[in-house]
């Protein structure tokens, strides 16, 4: 370090200076040796310091500088004395550390040192020493702090040649990496005027060589109005982006970011946008072809529902002729066939109904029959259907009504299917020996209806799918049991009556199913709350 260097040199000179002088009886002990000592330790002491390499450390060396150079130069004879020169080594140490914000420091110290002994030598008379001793003190005084001086201002210009190489190298790089970045940057001032720019323009926007310009030159007349507008909402919101065509492209597609500067002004990054639009675009019109697509899908299976839905009518019928034996006794084994005919038929047609509803559903052609009635007795005929099946699967079924009548303004068979639907989903998971629980109450103008397992649970990765058409989970005998529209079906109806429906379950011990709709009519909504009772 060049700091610690110019210290330890001068300690060095000055101690052997001092001991050629006292070797030659031109030295003799007393204030001129004390001050030359002192010019020794201010050396090391320096050197010490400098070692350290921080500024704090760099000013306290300047200030032991200061103080040895004032009792220097009192020591013999002020600022008329040979050692005057040394009022300088604050100044020229600070050089030395080569830190600007020392030099400064340095310099007001060296001229605090001469006034300190000016106004010294008016209280105190000085002595000064003999006439040989004084020209060889002053010899090393200048001597020492013209050449200290001199090094360190070398070594100051040195650093500061060096820092602004470095800055140019720095400067030119970011200057490199501004003009090869993909983006045209811009510089704007608050009325939209381009004072710099970096970056290759993007096609259709030719930047002149000479700036500035406005910006909206740069636009399309018909995007001039959202561009003023983007720049005023970044002034007034500190960002904004907008995007337009160039002035000179009209196949081409701009996007510019603003950001508000602390200045007042606006910072901008401009790209060709082109390709983006263009997947926009791709990404719309497939998305418009899907829905087509599905629409035409919904369609199609509507038109083959009712297609099916006669033959099947069809097939019932005739088998339940056979079964019931209208027309003449028939053998037990042909009977079966007819019953087995008959169910299949049945859970056929309940099949088709399904897609029926959801196709009209999805290609918004189900308009819901609104009409005032009791919750609650659609909820009893559906707990009342389903009890059979519940005995049959060894399932304890229980129903939850309030005593009051639950007026509800809505689609009598869509709250039917509903609780239909939840009720055979909630059977078909819940093992032998495990209970089902359907309550309905009233909140507010909400009506709410629970279905309640305690069957094997749907794990977290299905539970974010169940609700979706045609979307089911379980094993595979459970599966068969539908096509996977009964949860999504109860989302459509809850969704057509302005409700939702929200879905909990822990895997092995059970789901919990609830619908909420504001359908309740005011007589209902001021009912008792959710009141047990035995379906």
């Amino acid at each position: 370090m060049f700091a610690v260097t110019w210290h330890l040199v001068w300690a060095a000179v000055l101690t052997a200076a001092t001991g050629g002088l006292v070797a030659n009886g031109v030295l003799p002990p007393g204030p001129e040796f004390l001050a030359l000592s002192l010019g020794v330790g201010a050396g090391l002491f320096g050197a010490l310091m400098a070692g350290l390499d921080n500024q704090p450390a760099g000013a306290l060396a300047i200030l032991a500088w200061a103080g040895v150079a004032a009792a220097a130069a009192q020591l013999t004879g002020g600022l008329a004395g040979p050692l005057a020169a040394w009022c300088l080594t604050p100044l020229a140490a600070a050089a030395a550390f080569r830190r600007p914000a020392l030099l400064s420091f340095g310099a007001a110290a060296g001229l605090g040192t001469a006034a300190m002994v000016a106004a010294t030598a008016v209280l105190t008379p000085m002595v000064r020493p003999s006439s040989e001793l004084s020209i060889w003190l002053g010899l090393i005084a200048l001597g020492l702090t013209g050449l200290g001086f001199a090094a360190g201002l070398v070594a100051f210009q040195g650093r500061i040649r060096g820092e602004t190489a470095r800055a140019g190298d720095t400067e030119a790089e970011l200057r490199g990496l501004l003009e090869g970045q993909p983006l045209l940057l811009l510089a704007l001032d608050a009325d939209g005027r381009i004072l710099r720019s970096y970056g290759p323009s993007p096609v259709g926007m030719e930047l002149r060589g000479w700036l500035p310009q406005i910006l909206g030159e740069l636009v399309a007349p018909d995007d001039r109005e959202t561009v003023d507008a983007a720049l005023a909402r970044a002034l007034a919101d500190g960002r904004a982006e907008v995007d337009f065509a160039p002035a000179h492209d009209v196949d081409g597609w701009c996007l510019l970011f603003l950001r508000r500067t602390a200045g007042g002004g606006l910072i901008g990054a401009l790209c060709d946008a082109r390709a983006q639009r263009d997947r926009e675009i791709g990404l719309e019109q497939a998305r418009l072809s899907a829905e087509q697509q599905n629409a035409g899908k919904s369609r199609f299976l509507a038109n083959m529902s009712h297609e099916l839905r006669t033959p099947l009518n069809a097939i019932m019928g005739f088998s339940d002729i056979m079964r019931q034996r209208l027309f003449g006794p028939m053998s037990d084994r042909y009977a079966d066939y007819a019953e087995l005919i008959h169910e299949s038929g049945a859970h056929l047609l309940e099949l088709i109904n399904d897609v029926l509803d959801m196709s009209k559903i999805e290609a918004e052609r189900f308009e819901l029959a609104r009409e005032d009635f009791d919750a609650r007795e659609a909820i009893s005929a559906v707990l009342r259907l389903m009890r059979g099946e519940a005995e049959r699967a060894g399932v304890s079924l229980r129903g939850a009504l309030p005593p009051t009548p639950l007026h509800a303004e809505a689609d009598r068979r869509a709250i039917k299917q509903i609780a239909l639907n939840l009720l055979s989903n909630a059977l078909k998971f819940t093992p032998k020996g495990g209970s089902v629980t359907l309550a309905a109450q009233a909140r507010g103008d909400q009506l709410e209806i629970v279905v309640t397992d305690t069957g094997v649970g749907i794990a977290a990765v299905d539970l974010a799918r169940l609700g979706k058409p045609f979307e089911q989970a379980g094993d595979a005998d459970q599966r068969a049991g539908g096509v996977g529209l009964g949860l999504s079906l109860v989302r459509a109806f809850a969704k057509l009556h302005g409700g939702e429906m929200v879905m909990e379950s822990v895997v092995g011990e059970g789901t919990t199913v609830t619908v909420r709709m504001p359908v309740l009519l005011p007589a209902a909504a001021n009912a008792p709350m959710d009141i047990p009772a035995n379906g």
